[in-house]
């Protein structure tokens, strides 16, 4: 169970598979792509298809869509659909035990 702040700092409990769902539908949305081929293991350059303005910009709505900064450094990192879950999951378990 991972604690996230939706809208007005509310603090609710999120499973991992919401953040997943939800981050999914940014994919969809960013990529043109069909949520079928959004899997943990699909890579952004690869089976989905982006480059790198296109990768730019899919983190850009994830910051806007969870309210979260994600750094540069761990950005650049983030090659996979699963990988960019697990951050957005690690930004919010970070933030939780503090």
């Amino acid at each position: 169970m991972i604690r996230l702040c939706w809208g007005q700092h509310k603090e609710v409990s999120v499973e991992r598979s919401e953040i997943l769902e939800r981050a999914r539908k940014i994919v969809v949305e960013v990529l043109g792509v069909g949520e079928e081929v959004v899997i943990e293991k699909a890579q952004f350059k690869g089976e989905l298809g982006a480059d790198s303005l296109d990768v730019v910009d899919l983190i850009m709505e994830v910051e806007k869509g969870f309210k979260i900064e994600i750094p540069d450094e761990d950005a650049e990192k983030v090659t996979t659909f699963g990988q960019m879950v697990d951050e957005i999951a690690k930004h919010f378990q970070t933030q939780a035990t503090s």
